[in-house]
């Protein structure tokens, strides 16, 4: 068999396809390169590795740029995640795929492969959160049971640590500064946090008795249907700041909370964990998150 003859023709197939079927290039350019991949492999069994690189240079000469070693092993890597159970997704470009295939882990492949489809993300933003190692921010709860293709609770997937671009000179900053870091990009906050993230305000205002007491960050989940009380804390975790948050996220359930909407959801974001103090201190729909400054 001539693989290069195969491989060529397959490739310049595509390339007439997609000028005359623009709206479907994406299928077309997965399921030439699938093909493709499988050439590959045959051919480096039958010819050994270094028969891309003579491949590479052949089609490079005949057909112009885009047939580089490391893209024909891109497509050889591909071929090998299809047949390992993966279904390809139409939605997804060719190049979302070569930056999810730079990954060796095949769980951490599926998680960004269903997070970019999903969520509909252009590949600089895809880019963006698997160079911020979002998967392996996710604790070994929510990772068990995306495996086991289990739904995780929207609180499970809140990253850790939650990273924070800091635009200060120094890392020994405030509560106030703190805050004011997480708004000045409250989109990217909100990303990290998951999915139905909303921003309703900040030092959002309670009165109790003759006394104010104000929420670091008031947030609504849409798809949980819930208030979301976040708490900031330079500090490591401490018990007492469970008695302060449990009283805010009270006084939502009792003053703003309707009864068709689930009860409020509280974060406590701090410095550093204190694993010790959950297994003492009362922690119902309440969940700690470290923050760490980039």
């Amino acid at each position: 068999m001539n693989y290069y003859n195969e491989i060529k023709q397959e490739l310049i197939n595509n390339e007439v396809y997609k000028k005359a079927k623009d709206y479907s290039k994406n299928r077309s350019d997965l399921t030439t390169y699938y093909n493709v991949g499988r050439l590959l492999s045959e051919a480096g069994k039958n010819y050994g590795e270094g028969i891309i690189k003579k491949y590479s240079a052949k089609l490079t000469e005949e057909l112009g740029k885009g047939y580089s070693a490391t893209n024909l092993k891109y497509m050889r890597q591909f071929f090998c995640l299809i047949e390992k159970g993966h279904a390809p997704r139409d939605d997804l470009s060719w190049t979302h795929y070569r930056e999810i295939l730079k990954l060796s882990d095949l769980n951490a492949i599926n998680y960004y492969v269903e997070i970019a489809s999903h969520q509909n993300l252009s590949y600089r933003q895809l880019h963006e959160r698997i160079k911020s190692k979002e998967y392996e921010r996710l604790d070994d709860k929510a990772k068990a049971m995306l495996i086991k293709k289990e739904e995780p609770k929207t609180e499970d997937l809140i990253k850790n640590p939650i990273l924070i671009k800091n635009t200060y000179d120094t890392n020994n900053i405030t509560e106030k500064m703190l805050k004011r870091l997480i708004l000045e990009n409250i989109d990217d906050f909100l990303k990290q946090l998951g999915v139905g993230f909303t921003y309703v305000g900040n030092e959002y205002p309670l009165k109790i008795g003759n006394r104010f007491y104000y929420i670091d960050i008031l947030l609504y989940n849409i798809k949980d249907n819930r208030y979301v009380v976040l708490e900031l804390k330079n500090t490591e975790l401490k018990k007492e700041h469970f008695g302060q948050i449990k009283t805010y996220m009270n006084y939502i359930d009792k003053n703003l909370k309707t009864p068709e909407q689930n009860p409020t959801l509280g974060i406590i974001l701090c410095k550093k964990d204190n694993e010790f103090i959950f297994e003492y201190v009362p922690n119902d729909y309440v969940i700690d998150r470290e923050y760490e400054l980039v």
